[in-house]
């Protein structure tokens, strides 16, 4: 759209949808956000997607802890997310930037053991190094043991959801914070539970 730049703002998003193939799906759903303390980011909830907003660590924490409290049922359930910093038109408006970095959702998060398949797409938008920044995050993936191989149009990461959660974190952090004013975007689907057996690696 015409007039708009990247926000300065350091507002981190994200839309996301939990898909738990159950019948008892709604159930599931309210019991992982009745779990999941959300008081330090803005959430909207749609008929579509789930919208959360706020610093990084919190929107991270938050997108976590209703994966894993809904996958702990052991149920299949499925994450389908994008993450977005530095979008245009973007504002500190119901943003809670001025919460501090204690994550609330942590503890509870890291005593569930959830294994999960996860394919991720990294956007740094309008960077003619893109391909190198890509790069430099799957060697992030590696030092954490969670990139299993590239895939058409993403990568594919395994492991634990903690592990796989901290390095969406950590690779999606590393790009904006090293290009300050860019806008980056981050797809990510997340499956656990799932009754297919695992393609071969």
């Amino acid at each position: 759209m015409q007039g708009l730049s990247c926000s300065t703002s350091r507002i981190v998003g994200c839309r996301f949808s939990i898909y738990p193939m159950t019948d008892n799906f709604v159930e599931v759903i309210l019991n992982a956000l009745r779990e999941v303390d959300t008081s330090k980011v803005w959430m909207e909830t749609d008929d579509v997607t789930t919208c959360i907003r706020g610093r990084s660590e919190h929107v991270f924490d938050v997108a976590k802890a209703i994966f894993i409290h809904a996958a702990k049922t052991s149920v299949h359930v499925v994450f389908n997310g994008t993450f977005s910093v530095g979008c245009p038109g973007d504002s500190e408006g119901n943003s809670y930037m001025s919460m501090n970095d204690e994550r609330l959702n942590e503890e509870a998060s890291i005593k569930e053991k959830v294994e999960v398949a996860t394919q991720i797409a990294l956007y740094p938008l309008n960077n003619p190094d893109y391909l190198q920044i890509i790069a430099e995050q799957v060697e992030v993936a590696k030092e954490h043991g969670t990139f299993t191989k590239g895939v058409h149009y993403a990568s594919r990461l395994d492991g634990d959801a903690n592990d796989v959660f901290k390095t969406l974190e950590q690779s999606f952090v590393n790009v904006y914070k090293t290009h300050e004013h860019s806008h980056v975007a981050m797809t990510a689907t997340i499956s656990a539970n799932s009754p297919s057996k695992k393609e071969a690696i």
